[in-house]
């Protein structure tokens, strides 16, 4: 028997969290049959309440559906769960927060038990899920037409950004683009802070952060075609050089406010290393290769 056009692919949901649920409600609320399990039964309950179907064993719960769909706390929740079930000819989906080497190596001890498999990294918070408005997605890697044959489904929530056959890769972009937002984060504190004691309404700076860091980020671009080219020279409009000598003058004004340069000495001391080993003409990319623990 084939689909039809308004059928909804049934999907089987495992850890019920703040995300999980998020997940749950807008699969549910697009139409999609929804089986759920959790830990603690009550969050299972509640959804049943909602029109899902509460397991009451993950077993049971992968047995209902092909789709299964996995959003726990860690990777040993995920093989504490899945040990005992029988993966044989699903498609698992895992978007359980992860290293790129544990989502291949679980990818792989589900695929030896029978499983077809996808790794996500979700680019959003719960309340941006079900809301396409909101500019939530998830990363999505692993085998393209496996990705492809669920692609409206796994849309649903939040969505999709497909970006490579190597399982890894989805949990490898979430990490490196949350490591960016965490850069962000540190620049933005550390700003707060010198501005802390001082008759300034934080209120009102904030919309002038939020405008420059906006119209930074298109450097990013920059960086990308100077690594892609291996030309860290190319299209410098501020060089090392010049950037180094101006970093006393962020270090005095933060002795000025008693502020502690903790979040920008550590970038500061590399920008100074890559200036010492001849990199003056450049731009800041150089650091990078500065970061990496292997030759480039």
């Amino acid at each position: 028997m084939t689909r039809t056009a308004t059928e909804k692919t049934p999907v089987t949901l495992l850890g019920l969290g703040a995300m999980g649920t998020a997940l749950a409600r807008a699969w549910l609320a697009a139409g999609h049959p929804l089986t759920v399990w959790n830990r603690t039964p009550s969050r299972a309950r509640a959804l049943a309440a909602e029109g899902a179907r509460a397991a009451g064993s993950a077993a049971e719960a992968v047995a209902a559906n092909a789709l299964v769909v996995v959003c726990l706390l860690d990777d040993a929740s995920v093989e504490d769960t899945l040990t005992g079930t029988d993966l044989t000819g699903k498609d698992l989906v895992n978007l359980t927060t992860g290293t790129p080497a544990q989502a291949r190596a679980r990818a792989a001890w589900a695929a030896a038990r029978g499983a077809r498999c996808l790794d996500g990294g979700i680019m959003a918070v719960p309340p941006m899920i079900g809301v396409p408005e909101a500019g939530g997605h998830v990363l999505y890697s692993g085998a393209r037409d496996l990705f492809e044959q669920h692609r409206d489904t796994l849309a649903v929530p939040a969505g999709t950004t497909y970006v490579g056959e190597d399982l890894g890769h989805a949990a490898l972009h979430d990490v490196a683009l949350l490591s960016a937002m965490y850069g962000m984060f540190a620049g933005a504190a550390h700003a707060f802070a010198l501005i802390r004691h001082e008759d300034i309404d934080p209120t009102a700076f904030a919309p002038l952060l939020a405008d420059w860091l906006t119209a930074m980020a298109p450097a990013v671009h920059g960086t990308a075609e100077q690594l892609r080219s291996g030309d860290y020279t190319k299209g410098v409009t501020s060089t090392l050089a010049m950037q180094v000598a101006g970093t006393p003058t962020f270090l005095d004004t933060a002795g000025e406010q008693g502020v502690s340069p903790e979040l920008l000495e550590p970038f500061f001391a590399l920008m100074r290393r890559r200036l010492a080993e001849g990199g003056g003409e450049e731009d800041l990319t150089g650091v990078i290769d500065l970061l990496l623990r292997r030759p480039t």
